[in-house]
């Protein structure tokens, strides 16, 4: 089945309640409505944006964004100043 918009082909899974073979239109199983759980291989680290104690946040009071490895936001693009007591 392709999708409406993007003209791709739907994932199909099988529902871990129903057991009948469905397309994956969303995190719930359209036939039971059971949720529908995604399996990361064993082998996956990680991403570095995973690890929240390893974050520095924007030192912008207004923003929100982390700071990469070249010492600037990823969102407002300001570089990192250090605060002083």
């Amino acid at each position: 089945m392709l999708c409406e918009i993007c003209s791709q082909e739907f994932e199909k899974t099988t529902c871990p309640q129903c057991k009948e073979d469905i397309f994956r239109f969303g995190a719930y199983c359209y036939l039971c409505g059971r949720e529908l759980t995604v399996e990361l291989p064993a082998s996956e680290e990680p991403a570095d944006d995973d690890d929240f104690s390893r974050r520095v946040l924007c030192s912008d009071g207004n923003c929100i964004g982390v700071i990469n490895e070249k010492g600037i936001c990823k969102v407002c693009g300001k570089p990192y100043t250090p605060q002083s007591d």
